[in-house]
């Protein structure tokens, strides 16, 4: 990237946007402001941008609607920063796609770690950086890791970045068993200030989008106090 990042912060408290555009202008990011959801709409438009930093609460459009209408249309990363009482808006989030959320009050320190994932992980999404991998078929489901598609029963299907990585680390190793913080790690590079929680989010979204029936799975299988696992190609017994 030739560029610096372009950052959009989306938040309706001006002492918050200050606050958190100082450590990100200083790490050379170029950051944009948007104090509402219609503002940040009309920001994003304007980009390219390469991570949306998103507060839930806020006047005319909440976080959870512009995530919603940006997952829509685009790709980019999306941390979303809510209060602890907002325990239900980071189940939503992440189901919007949203790859991330910070819990307020949080330090300047786990933001810019956050942020600096967030970029990381974005960059390389971007199929000009990935690097050869051979596709995997299983049963009705195909996944080209190179292309970063897949298709289930012939049909495409859109899974968001996140989505994707967890999909890829499970299908790698097909049968192997990784508990949530495992899976964290491999995907967020650690599992520090994330609630576990958030795997069991993606694993359903999955289901939903992957599984003829989510209930009764033929990839992602629940291994009862312990995590997930992918089908094995030998033996696809076992229930969600």
């Amino acid at each position: 990237m030739d560029r610096a990042p372009r950052i959009l912060l989306v938040d309706d408290e001006q002492a918050i946007q200050t606050l958190l555009s100082y450590p990100l202008q200083k790490e050379g990011y170029e950051v944009v402001r948007a104090a509402d959801g219609r503002e940040a709409l009309a920001r994003f438009e304007e980009g390219p941008f390469d991570l949306v930093v998103l507060d839930v609460m806020m006047p005319q459009l909440d976080g959870l609607e512009v995530c919603r209408r940006l997952r829509a249309r685009s790709t980019v990363p999306i941390i979303m920063l809510t209060a602890k009482a907002e325990e239900v808006d980071k189940v939503i989030g992440l189901e919007l796609g949203a790859d991330d959320y910070i819990t307020k009050p949080f330090s300047m320190r786990e933001f810019r770690s956050r942020v600096r994932a967030a970029l990381r992980r974005g960059a390389m999404s971007r199929p000009e950086e990935i690097g050869e991998d051979a596709p995997l078929a299983v049963h009705d489901l195909e996944i080209d890791f190179a292309k970063r598609t897949v298709a289930v029963r012939g049909e495409r299907v859109d899974l968001t970045y996140v989505e994707f990585e967890i999909l890829a680390v499970l299908a790698r190793n097909p049968g192997r068993v990784f508990t949530r913080d495992m899976l964290l790690t491999r995907v967020w590079g650690d599992s520090a200030f994330r609630d576990p929680r958030t795997i069991d989010v993606h694993i359903r979204h999955l289901r939903e989008k992957l599984e003829r029936d989510p209930k009764d799975p033929e990839y992602l299988f629940t291994v009862r106090g312990v995590g997930y696992r992918f089908r094995d190609q030998e033996r696809a017994g076992g229930r969600g």
